[in-house]
């Protein structure tokens, strides 16, 4: 959760932290507000991007008249596509010097970062040509150290006797950023006025929204100003959605799915009015305020729900589905595809309650010929407001035997996951856990453990509970473990596993603290436990063993490797290929969140050498660097065996989260096309969509 301007300077006050007085003012406060500080004053645009000052939305005003007439000015404006709702109101500073200071917890480097530059402002990025900003790491457990601080102190070139105030103000920021689960907080300008005290003039923070969700008091700062109304209706709803400009409304179960079908539409000439994730509490209530939210909106002229049933039940959701719709006349047509899990029974039910504005679609291609002849008589010519995505098509690379440099490795990293494999499961005691070890026991996984601290004795389907991993292991061979602790205590519960050397630590729990996994991956080693996840559904070599909470039954035994940041993405591309007669070796879902064990790297050197994987399929997302790694070390190490690739979000607005932690494009990454030109280069070749994905497959495997 970003904050603006204002609610930066409340969290640093609230820390101890200097800031200027001031006061937020919305456009009804304008024409009544006498400011309760001497002038000048700066009126300040509040909105959640940079660049107000070049925009003009960082203004002087001399007179309580010209404060006035500029403050309805700039709440007027627009700023890189963001209205401005708030302006904040403060006196001038008397600035000696200006320079910056910020703690990052940066996704690419794994680390805290503390940044430093004897510049401030705007002048930040043009000096730093010349002299590059100072970048220290600071270890996440060990904390803020003497060293660092005295580092950032003498790179700014300040005097001397504004040493201890210096480090004062960076020790609290620091304890804000760690209390607080701070992704970022900056402090640009900093600066120092001429009575020797050190002010945050200026403030850029983000929260951690997994933090948020766990301390209530963070939601104070949450600004619903800054989002667009469907925005806040879908966040009330506990629904990830985000508004597009397309005309085609969007209901899917997991948000690599709803990713792709984004994508599908965007390509098709069908644009998407939005992104949303339904997740996996279908009911009605929820499928309810998921359609009002749809219907609402002026520019939605259709709704495709697209539902890939893993454990959740086709046939629940449409039950859901008739509960919302009622009796009464849709708003607008909805075009229902449903596949996996009873969708059968689910299509059954919903033909049966023939409601006149529901169309049911087979396949996905049947979905998109009903939003075609809906966008064919929606009405005036150009009414659709088709956007212009133009899909590439891909060439086919060079075979994998033209790639040079090919070595061997001789190794698997961790021993082999198959039938006899011996799962525990943490968490074994609550209900989700308890659900899935039933599910994973029915595909055939041995489960001789589980753990839940001081429940040790009891029997859970079978399985024998114990106190402590370490007491689970004295009694049994532990070869994976499964991890369904609640988000606060997942983080020691993977170092649990780890200590004692566990060779598979599977954390399925979504919503940790980012900075707290971070934390407890770097502690893993030098245990050769391979950790998986978290935010992941696990890990299955189809017909031999299943770690995780993946559906089963989409799954074959075959060729081809899966390794994806997307559940419901896994499921999707396993069934199209089971269905067309190819078979997968292993599939693992590396996690959605910014922070994971595994990454496609590691899983590929554990497949390189493996008799039984012929091709490997990697299904990706906007955000990270781990495609562009990925095809970096494909090229570097020779990798022997075909690789496809599948980039979700592709048409996504850059800056924008999609459902996942992980899901934010970053253009200082390469963005999308950063990514697919990466996988090109390495020999990947690149599936434009789901539906091209057997035929590509077959061809890698020489079947066509």
């Amino acid at each position: 959760m970003f904050l603006n301007e204002h609610q930066s300077k409340k969290l640093f006050a609230a820390a101890g932290i200097a800031v200027p007085a001031g006061d937020c003012l919305g456009p009804e406060d304008v024409d009544a507000y006498a400011p309760p500080f001497p002038g000048p004053w700066y009126v300040k645009a509040q909105v959640l991007t940079g660049g107000r000052g070049k925009a003009g939305g960082v203004l002087r005003a001399d007179t309580p008249d010209a404060l006035r007439h500029t403050a309805r000015a700039i709440l007027g404006m627009t700023i890189k596509g963001h209205p401005v709702p708030f302006v904040r109101v403060e006196p001038a500073t008397d600035i000696r010097k200006e320079c910056y200071l910020s703690f990052m917890l940066s996704r690419q480097r794994r680390e805290m970062l503390l940044t430093t530059s004897h510049r401030g402002g705007m002048e930040v990025e043009s000096t730093a040509e010349t002299r590059k900003p100072l970048v220290q790491r600071v270890p996440l457990d060990a904390g803020l150290r003497e060293h660092h601080l005295r580092a950032a102190f003498f790179e700014l070139g300040a005097d001397p006797a504004g040493w201890a105030g210096f480090r004062d103000l960076a020790e609290r920021l620091f304890r804000a950023v760690r209390d607080d689960g701070l992704l970022l907080a900056e402090i640009n300008p900093l600066v120092l006025t001429g009575e020797g005290q050190w002010v945050a003039l200026d403030g850029k923070v983000e929260l951690d929204d997994n933090v948020v969700d766990l301390r209530p008091d963070l939601q104070g700062y949450h600004t619903p100003e800054h989002q667009g109304a469907e925005e806040n209706a879908a966040r009330e709803a506990g629904l990830s959605y985000v508004g597009l400009s397309g005309w085609v409304g969007l209901l899917v179960n997991g948000a690599g799915l709803a990713m792709a079908t984004m994508d599908l539409l965007n390509f098709s000439g069908l644009p998407a009015a939005n992104f949303m994730d339904l997740g996996g509490a279908a009911d009605g209530a929820r499928m309810r305020r998921a359609l009002d939210l749809l219907f609402a909106n002026p520019k939605v002229r259709a709704v495709f729900i697209n539902l890939f049933g893993g454990i959740v039940s086709c046939a629940g959701v449409a039950r859901a589905l008739m509960e919302a719709l009622g009796a009464e006349r849709a708003a607008q047509p909805v075009v229902v595809r449903m596949a996996g899990h009873e969708s059968a029974e689910g299509r059954e039910l919903l033909r049966a309650f023939a409601h006149p504005d529901v169309i049911i679609a087979d396949e996905v291609a049947d979905a998109l010929d009903a939003l075609r002849k809906i966008d064919a008589v929606g009405g005036a010519p150009g009414a659709s407001g088709t956007a212009a995505y133009p899909l590439a098509d891909e060439a086919w690379p060079l075979p994998p035997a033209a790639r040079k440099g090919y070595r061997r490795s001789g190794r698997r990293g961790v021993p082999w996951l198959g039938p006899d494999t011996q799962v525990l499961v943490q968490g074994i005691t609550g209900k989700v856990a308890q659900r899935h070890v039933q599910l994973m026991q029915e595909y055939g996984t041995r489960i001789v453990a589980g753990v839940t601290p001081f429940k040790g004795g009891q029997s859970v389907l079978g399985v024998p509970v114990y106190d402590s991993v370490h007491e689970a292991c004295r009694h049994h061979r532990i070869d994976a473990s499964i991890i369904f602790v609640p988000a606060p205590f997942a983080p020691d519960a993977v170092m649990e596993a780890a200590a004692e050397e566990i060779p598979w630590a599977v954390c399925i729990t979504e919503g940790i603290p980012q900075r707290a996994m971070l934390s407890a991956l770097k502690n893993v080693p030098p245990s050769p436990t391979r950790v998986v996840g978290p935010n992941t559904p696990g890990v299955i070599v189809p017909g031999a063993t299943k770690i995780g909470i993946m559906p089963g039954y989409v799954f074959t035994p075959g060729p081809v490797a899966i390794f994806s940041r997307s559940g419901t993405l896994t499921y999707e591309a396993a069934a199209r290929l089971s269905a067309a007669g190819i078979g997968q070796s292993l599939c693992v879902g590396v996690g959605g969140d910014s922070f994971i064990g595994s990454d496609f790297i590691s899983l590929f050197e554990c497949i390189r050498d493996d008799d039984a994987t012929e091709a490997v399929l990697v299904l990706g997302e906007v955000g990270g660097t781990a495609e562009e790694d990925l095809a970096r070390w494909v090229t570097a190490t020779g990798f022997a065996k075909p690789v496809l690739g599948f980039i979700a979000a592709r048409t996504a607005p850059p800056g924008r989260r999609m459902g996942h932690a992980g899901a934010i494009l970053d253009e200082a990454t390469g963005g999308v096309e950063g990514k697919l030109q990466a996988m090109r280069d390495a020999g990947f070749a690149v599936c434009p969509d789901l539906a091209s994905l057997p035929e590509r497959v077959a061809r890698a495997l020489g079947r066509s």
